[in-house]
Parts: structure tokens; sequence; C-alpha cells
């Protein structure tokens, strides 16, 4: 079995990645992994291993048409994890993330339509949903994003979907909300407050704090993911949660107690431009049909976290203080 994923130097993709390779996903035992990256700021080449008998590392873009056309063929599945993400920079550079979300997505799948590829998992986010005031998102949801990144999204989401609809392509679009965990990049609210205070530093808490996220694991992720990829129906989206839901000044609260420090640390900010104040998904469906349920306790996983960037500063450090790892 060949198996394509993008974005496989960043967050999510990379944990994917890794765990592929660790044969911990039945079906896809020594299976032979081509890693693509573009290895933007965000994408990482040491958050994969340097070599493996069973990993193929490309740098490349998804958009380019001819590098993909040659890349895809050969290959039984593709998990596209590739994407500009950070909706901080959607603000400013929107165009990135439209070209990136969007055109490179229909680029890939182009290139899926030509070849023999058998299944195709579009890896999303909950903020195409915009924000709920109560309740939860279910699949059916009407897309309203409100932000560049969210729009970007949700038009990838839309590529993917007519796809499936006028080409037949056996596709499946995932919906996860806040990840977490080790290797994300320090952009990112959980990283950024962690590596923040383990510097002795503030952490920029925008506005009130009333903003409330669902967290999920990245490895919860990453098994729904692979359950998607295996058992998903064509043309279904599944929405993946952690059942996890805090406030952002709660979560900073329990960042400063696992770090030990105090709420002077707490800059407040002014307000994200569109700042969405609730995001809740509904991940009954993927649990009833596919059987998921996430494994990994917040309170558990939030500690063991900020334990690997508390010992990991040499990995952090660089990504954040500007080393270049795109070489």
């Amino acid at each position: 079995m060949r198996i394509l994923v993008t974005g496989a130097a960043g967050f999510i993709g990379s944990h994917f990645v890794r765990r592929l390779l660790a044969d911990e996903y039945p079906g896809w035992e020594d299976a032979q992994v081509t890693a693509l990256d573009k290895l933007t700021y965000a994408g990482n080449r040491s958050n994969l291993p340097p070599s493996h008998d069973r990993l193929v590392f490309v740098r490349g873009d998804i958009c380019d048409r001819d590098l993909m056309r040659d890349l895809v063929p050969g290959h039984d599945a593709v998990v596209h994890f590739a994407a500009e993400t950070h909706v901080d920079r959607s603000l400013q550079v929107a165009g990135e993330f439209f070209r990136t979300n969007i055109l490179g997505t229909q680029t890939l799948l182009d290139a899926v339509l030509e070849s023999d590829v058998e299944r195709v998992v579009h890896v999303s986010t909950d903020e195409v949903y915009g924000s709920i005031a109560e309740g939860s998102w279910t699949e059916e949801w009407p897309l309203a994003p409100n932000s560049p990144y969210a729009a970007s999204k949700a038009g990838s989401d839309l590529v993917a979907r007519a796809y499936w609809r006028t080409h037949d392509v056996n596709l499946s679009v995932t919906r996860c909300s806040n990840n977490y965990g080790p290797y994300q990049h320090p952009e990112k609210l959980i990283p950024l407050f962690v590596t923040n205070l383990l510097e002795g530093r503030e952490v920029p808490l925008y506005g009130d704090g009333r903003n409330v996220r669902e967290w999920l694991h990245v490895d919860d992720h990453c098994r729904g993911i692979h359950l998607v990829l295996d058992h998903g129906r064509p043309g279904e989206i599944y929405n993946i949660g952690g059942g996890n839901e805090y406030t952002n000044l709660a979560l900073t609260e329990k960042l400063l107690q696992l770090t030990g420090s105090g709420e002077e640390m707490i800059r407040r900010v002014p307000d994200r431009k569109g700042h969405d104040l609730r995001y809740s998904i509904d991940e009954s469906k993927i649990g009833e049909q596919l059987g998921y349920a996430p494994r990994i306790g917040f309170e558990d996983g939030l500690a063991e976290t900020v334990a690997w960037y508390r010992d990991n500063p040499a990995w952090w450090k660089a990504v954040k203080h500007g080393a270049n790892h795109a070489s």
C-alpha cells in the first residue's frame, strides 16, 4: 500500500505520518508513505524521522500542477492536510490562503482524477461553520466562515465536494475542533502561551477572554482521520471533536498553573477582528458510524503537552525565534 500525505511536515500531518510509520493504524501496517510539504515557516522537516525505509519526503507545492501529475500516480490513497491555517496571518495575507487552500486542493484533485488513487480524505476545520451561541454544529450546518482562513477552508471543502459529485472521486471530508499536542507551531494559542511562560514572558489574551473553543488532542484527531480513511462513506463529512469546551481565559489559567506562573503574566490585548465567540461540534456521526471516541482526557493531554514543550526547548526555540527549518 502506498499513501500520499500532503502537508506532512506540519503539526497534524507529521503526527499522522509518525503514527503510520509506527504501524499504529490497522490495515496500513508496512505502508509506503510519501510525505509532501512545501516547508513554509509552518512546515518543519525535523517533525518527521530523518530517514525511514518506508518514507519518501518530497519538498513541493500542491499548487504545482506538473509536480502533482508526476507525484500522485501510483498511490492508493491521499490524505490532504496541506493548508495555510493561522487566522491572524489570514487577516494580513489572505491571498496566500486562497491560493494554497482552494487552488491547491483543486490542483491536487485534478491529479487524482488523472491517476488510479482509490481513496482521498480532505482534512478541514470546524471554523467553516462560523460561530455558534449555543448547541453544537452537525455536518449539515450551513457554512458561514468569518475569517479569510475559514473562508478559504470552506472553499476547499466545496471543491472537494464538487470533485466527488461531478467526477465520482472516492472522497470524504473531516472537520475538526481546535487541536493541541506536541510539535505544534508556537504561533498557535497553547504552544505560544506555554513557551512564553517558560521564557518568563507575558501571554497576550484577546479581549475579555470569553471566547470558547473545543479542544482535541492531535492523536485523537489522527485516529479519527484513519477511521474515515478506511471506513468513511464517499461524499460524506465527518466532524471530529474532543468534547472539551473552555473559554480562552479558563484555558490560560490552566496553563499558568501547569507552568507555575501567576495571573500577572496575562497581558490583555485588543480583540481580533471578527473573532468568533464560540465553537462546538457534534461528533456523534463519526461515533455512531465509525466507532470513534476521543481517548485522551484534556487534563492529562494538556499536562503532557506542557511537559513536552518544557522538555524540548531546542525544537521550539529554533522555530519561535527564527531559525530556518526549511532546509
